[in-house]
């Protein structure tokens, strides 16, 4: 064997050496890629049956879950009402006591029987129920009516009814009402002639019209429409009480004569019992 022939053999069992030092660690490779595998296979597993369990426990936890005695205790923990300023909210969970607390997870009841019950009570619109866990406790949002008409039989009587800006009459267990409602006074026994009770949204905004109609032209506050006799009304502005008489076509045109005369109201030095503007082409004070 020459030298050449032994070079090239001795080359040939490195390289045969190397390539078997090469599979070795190839296999070796492999078999640490399965472990990492099969590891990570068992972990998913462990892991994803934890989320599930852990999913179970939250969706089953008490936080979801009303207290039984929700709707009997207005201790705002459970059942919160805002909102309401004519209703009171002892009213309300009197009313929520005719529904029965959710025996479901919170966020699977419905609420629809509780809006029922309090759509049942005149002076509120529309309601509007929030839920929340943990704890589970629902938020009453109550959107009511806007009163624009107080009735009273006499100025120095309290208000005994009064129409919102739909038409709706409401009575007296709903008052009195909350200070910051600006309502026309409109003074009426409900029995001679003109029942009340019997109003409609147009006479409603008939009313606020003459009132809206005095004020411009008096440029002063009406303080109440006398509607005890309903031929023959008067609306009281600081100044002097005004006759405007019928609710016909002209009464507007003999509202609008207010401006000429009232500067003379203001002269008489006599008390002026009313300013009468009955009559269609004459104005005239009636004194004390």
């Amino acid at each position: 064997m020459d030298e050449n022939e032994q070079i090239n053999e001795e080359e040939q069992q490195q390289d045969g050496k190397h390539l078997v030092h090469k599979k070795r660690r190839e296999r070796v490779v492999r078999k640490g890629r399965m472990k990492q595998e099969r590891f990570r296979a068992v972990m998913r597993f462990f892991i994803s049956v934890g989320l599930i369990l852990g999913m179970v426990y939250v969706l089953k936890a008490d936080g979801w879950y009303m207290d039984s005695n929700a709707f009997n205790k207005a201790d705002g923990n459970s059942v919160q009402i805002i909102n309401n300023k004519i209703v009171p909210s002892v009213k309300i969970m009197t009313m929520l006591k005719n529904s029965n607390v959710p025996h479901l997870p919170l966020y699977m009841a419905r609420t629809n029987s509780i809006k029922k019950e309090l759509m049942q009570l005149a002076p509120i619109e529309n309601v509007y129920i929030r839920r929340y866990a943990f704890p589970a406790r629902i938020q009453i949002i109550i959107r009511e009516r806007t009163p624009v008409i107080t009735i009273s039989p006499d100025i120095k009587s309290p208000p005994v009814a009064f129409f919102t800006t739909d038409g709706t009459l409401i009575g007296r267990e709903f008052l009195p009402l909350d200070k910051s409602y600006k309502t026309i006074l409109v003074l009426t026994y409900g029995n001679k002639g003109d029942d009340y009770r019997k109003w409609d949204l147009e006479k409603i905004k008939e009313i606020q019209k003459i009132v809206k109609y005095v004020e411009t032209y008096s440029k002063e506050q009406v303080e109440f429409v006398d509607f005890r006799n309903p031929n023959d009304i008067f609306v009281k502005i600081k100044t002097v009480n005004i006759r405007v008489g019928k609710l016909d076509e002209n009464v507007y045109k003999r509202i609008e004569r207010i401006p000429s005369i009232l500067p003379q109201v203001k002269d008489v030095e006599t008390k002026v019992k009313y300013l009468d503007l009955s009559w269609e082409k004459v104005n005239y004070l009636k004194l004390k």
